[in-house]
């Protein structure tokens, strides 16, 4: 398992880049944010890439002014190492530092404060001289044919980039016209579907339309209006996904997907607001939808407000019925623990006397990656709780891009993410599965709880546990170990606070030596249900099992736990219930 250091946050560039000052490699001062300059520099080496970093060595403006370049988690963009995409890079407000080994870099923790100038031409294209790697300027109509060639090389970014570029030409270019700027905006939204920037892809799908009679024009408007449609889909904006199809019919009426998706977009609103869902079909297709269920999300009769003590949290606006849904929600995003992206780290916090955690590090890269794609979608998930607030809970832009605060988005992960359990026989706790439910972070630890979550792909289900009353607050439990001393370090350790449930008050109440007591007892208890059937079982076993049930009930005082749930007989009694039919 990887290991890194959280060290002391800092904000992201956030100033144009037309406003900063050139800064050279040997002006560079040791463990320095150079606010307001902007570095040059030119790749000169191949890219080493490692699980949590990736480094190179990069050039000034003399042969011999080189230096290592490290990128932080954030090291990828469209599913390539982000160094190897370009050959020359901006910098904005270098950071000058030591690496774990002692070495200087300048260190990249925030995507947006490394900007590409010169994108690679392949993998040997750092051996050439800047001169050679200079680009002349370009038409649009040169930059639409050269996107459609990295097109045909599956070279997304770089198709991207070049459709970008073409665009930006529009206005400047004498020859450009509508048509190009029309194909370059069809071209892009095609290649931000493929990269799923579906925000971008929704928009470029619509400034492509040409809103003319002619059929070849129709046709071209029918393919924007599935893009766009798709696109919005995608962001779960199931009204205007309908609307788009709707055109796309209008258009094309024999057209059977347009129908088709037409039909999954009703059940998706149909889902949305009466939260009546079709599971069978639901957990058919997940294998077809790589775990994440076509589904959308239901709120249900709930509200976020402020919650006494805990911040925020989820209240239900009426009565709930034991095993009633409360809500479903659909994962912000999921890593399942065999995909290649996930993987978990030993992260050392300085800021918390150095605590050592596990960390979803493919989670927390994932999430970036989400909110890079698709900003508008950022500030639910910049507005959940972090002990570090960053840049606040709305996205920044600037030169066209997203700003993100990783340590933020590291914060926000470390206190909100989910795991919903071993999905594999070879997950474990280095890949194990986690996920971003925004709606359901929202909801506080009890405990004694009153819901429970289930999951089906990434589709979380909460019901209620018993009756809950309109106005009472909705609590889950984030750890249900039934042993006090390692669920309070737990809760503490990856959520920061201490629970004082009645459940925990009671059992601390109790004192070291009763709950150790309780807690061999416990084990004693579980080797025996590891060991021993419940079907069948005979007399002798039977009655080992009840004196480890009284044994282990001796050790609650009925007046303390009077209404509470005793966890290490609960084992006991289904096993016991399970051999004596019949019995209560």
């Amino acid at each position: 398992m990887p290991a890194y250091a959280v060290g002391s946050p800092y904000l992201p560039c956030t100033t144009a880049l037309s406003e900063l000052k050139p800064i050279g490699l040997s002006d560079l001062t040791m463990e320095t944010h150079h606010r307001g300059r902007v570095l040059r520099v030119r790749r000169v080496s191949p890219v080493v890439a490692l699980k949590a970093s990736s480094w190179a060595v990069v050039q000034g403006q003399s042969v011999d002014d080189v230096e290592r370049i490290e990128v932080f988690l954030h090291k990828s963009k469209y599913g390539q190492e982000l160094l190897d995409l370009g050959s020359i890079f901006l910098v904005k407000e270098p950071y000058y530092t030591l690496n774990s080994q002692g070495e200087p870099v300048i260190r990249i923790d925030h995507p947006s404060d490394l900007a590409i100038s010169t994108y690679s031409d392949g993998p040997e294209s750092w051996r050439n001289t800047e001169s050679d790697s200079a680009v002349t300027a370009r038409t649009a109509a040169m930059c639409k044919e050269e996107g459609n060639v990295a097109l045909g090389k599956k070279d997304f970014p770089r198709a991207h980039a070049n459709y970008t570029e073409g665009l930006s030409r529009i206005g400047i270019d004498d020859q450009a016209s509508n048509t190009l700027a029309n194909d370059l905006h069809r071209n892009r939204s095609y290649i931000n579907l493929l990269l799923q920037r579906f925000e971008e892809a929704r928009s470029d799908a619509l400034s492509s339309l040409n809103h003319r009679d002619g059929q070849d024009e129709k046709l071209l408007d029918a393919k924007a209006y599935y893009r766009a449609g798709t696109a919005a889909y995608s962001l779960g904006d199931f009204e205007d996904a309908k609307r788009f199809f709707d055109e796309q019919l209008k258009l094309e009426p024999d057209n059977r997907l347009a129908q088709i998706n037409l039909r999954r977009i009703n059940k998706r609103i149909e889902e949305k607001t009466t939260g009546v869902y079709d599971f069978t079909k639901i957990v058919g297709n997940l294998s077809k939808t790589q775990g994440r269920a076509d589904a959308a999300s239901f709120n249900g009769d709930t509200e976020v407000k402020k919650s006494p003590g805990a911040g925020r949290g989820l209240f239900a606006r009426r009565d709930f019925e034991p095993g009633e849904t409360i809500m479903c929600e659909k994962a912000f995003c999921v890593v399942w623990g065999h995909e290649p992206g996930a993987f978990s780290a030993l992260t050392c916090d300085v800021r918390d006397d150095a605590a050592i955690r596990v960390f979803p590090a493919g989670l927390h890269k994932a999430v970036m990656q989400n909110l890079l794609n698709n900003p508008s979608q950022a500030h639910k998930v910049l507005d959940l709780f972090s002990d570090y607030k960053g840049l606040g809970g709305k996205p920044l832009e600037q030169d066209g891009n997203p700003i993100i605060d990783t340590f933020q988005v590291h914060d926000i992960v470390q206190r909100n993410a989910f795991g919903p359990g071993q999905q594999t026989e070879d997950e474990d706790v280095t890949n194990a599965s986690t996920g971003l439910w925004v709606r359901a972070a929202y909801i506080n630890h009890s405990c004694v709880s009153n819901a429970k979550k289930d999951y089906v792909g990434d589709l979380m289900l909460l019901r209620a546990t018993r009756r809950i009353a309109a106005g009472e607050e909705i609590t889950h439990s984030y750890d249900e170990s039934s042993d006090y001393d390692s669920r309070t370090a737990a809760i503490q350790r990856t959520w920061g606070f201490k629970c004082h449930c009645a459940l925990c008050a009671a059992e601390e109440a109790d004192g070291p030596a009763l709950r150790k007591q309780r807690l061999e007892l416990e084990n004693e208890a579980n080797a025996f249900l590891q060991k021993e059937n419940p079907s069948g079982a005979k007399k002798i076993s039977i009655n080992k099992a009840k004196r480890l049930q009284q044994s282990l009930k001796d050790t609650y005082n009925d007046k303390r736990y009077k209404g509470l749930p005793r966890r290490a007989v609960s084992g006991l009694e289904q096993w016991l219930q399970t051999a004596l039919p019949g019995s209560s």
